[in-house]
């Protein structure tokens, strides 16, 4: 006979196998009304009451109506639905969507959302850095059959805020994802177009007619996407500024025009006189195209994959390093810290959403410059002597 036990306390009894049984009252069917009843096992009747006492906090805590109803392949697919479509570009949508569908699915899919443990995460982030990627060609082998540590980190980012809504929702009493450890991203150094080396690239490109659009990338540090976005309409000749309101990617095979990266994207830049002269030159061979730099061989938006392949022939014509076309803004922005421009100023102008970010992402140029300021001060303090 179970022992009765005050009332919200729950019940005990042993039961015929020797097994002790807590029983408690975990809330009512939302759909039937009826009592939902839960129940604990221990060897003995002292770890049953334990359990049964943490057991009752937790369903005062949990939403217990919703909270055993859901598995992480339930859960996470209705909250990207609800949560995180809405808010996401197009091309993050693709991102999600992947790390979803083609791995925490897979791998967590069918776990109880309420059972999801720390250790079985950890055991996931090892699992993707080890054999993380998918197979896609059967007759192509991966040399290297591990994710990145970035893609693992962006597969986490996602997880977390995934769980972190549960716990707001009351179907989880903690995030299961929070004390996982994740593995260091190693900061590459930065690289950059040799100083000596920006005349020949220009010229390179003037050659490939295609000087304006160089030579606007490398004076604004524009993102790609931005500056093949461009339209006529988007320069203001008499004022020497350009609008940056969109940008262009490729997304599932088809080019599409979007709002820039972040708020802070949106911005009017000033452009030198050199550059509106070429770009009001570049529009002379093209008068009636809408865009500042339409494609050579269609006329319509340049490509952005093809647009990146012009700068790897340019840089392989002139015998130059490989670095990456957003290395060229990279680049911009190197060049204009070591000759004077003030981060606060280059963070407006590169759309970053703070001066610190900017400062943090470009420390490579500060030694270079905290040395010229050192030998400046020594030669106006010398002369004092």
């Amino acid at each position: 006979m179970a022992k009765k036990r005050a009332n919200g306390e729950g019940s005990i009894r042993k039961r015929k196998d020797g097994r002790w049984e807590g029983r408690y009252t975990a809330g009512h069917d939302p759909n039937t009304g009826k009592t939902i009843y839960k129940n604990v096992l221990g060897k003995t009747q002292g770890e049953v009451k334990e359990k049964l006492k943490k057991a009752i906090a937790d369903s005062q805590r949990l939403d217990m109506t919703r909270a055993t109803t859901y598995t992480v392949r339930t859960w996470i697919k209705l909250w990207y639905e609800v949560y995180a479509e809405p808010r996401l570009r197009e091309k993050t949508k693709d991102y999600y969507l992947n790390y979803i569908n083609n791995h925490i699915i897979p791998q967590l899919g069918d776990i109880r959302l309420e059972k999801l443990t720390t250790i079985q995460i950890q055991k996931f982030y090892n699992d993707l850095q080890k054999n993380g990627r998918v197979q896609r060609y059967k007759h192509i082998e991966l040399k290297n059959k591990g994710l990145s540590v970035r893609v693992v980190h962006g597969i986490h980012t996602l997880l977390n805020n995934c769980l972190e809504q549960a716990v707001k929702e009351r179907l989880l009493l903690v995030n299961p994802a929070r004390g996982c450890k994740l593995p260091k991203i190693e900061k590459k150094e930065m690289k950059v177009l040799p100083q000596e080396k920006i005349g020949p690239y220009l010229m390179e490109a003037e050659k490939r007619g295609l000087l304006a659009a160089y030579y606007l990338e490398l004076t604004t540090g524009l993102r790609r996407g931005e500056l093949l976005a461009l339209l006529w309409t988007d320069l203001d000749v008499e004022n020497r500024t350009i609008s940056i309101t969109k940008q262009v990617n490729r997304i599932k095979g088809e080019l599409v025009v979007s709002l820039p990266k972040t708020q802070n994207s949106v911005r009017v830049l000033p452009v030198s006189q050199q550059a509106v002269d070429l770009m009001v030159e570049e529009h002379k061979k093209h008068p009636g195209n809408p865009y500042m730099f339409p494609s050579p061989k269609t006329g319509g938006m340049f490509d952005p994959d093809s647009f990146r392949h012009t700068h790897e022939k340019i840089l392989k014509t002139i015998g130059a390093e490989h670095i990456r076309f957003h290395d060229l803004r990279h680049t911009f922005a190197t060049l204009s810290l070591k000759n004077g421009v003030d981060v606060k100023t280059l963070s407006s102008t590169l759309g970053h959403y703070s001066a610190g970010f900017t400062l943090s992402t470009y420390t490579h140029a500060t030694p270079e410059m905290m040395r010229e300021a050192a030998d400046t001060m020594g030669d106006v303090i010398g002369k004092a002597i």
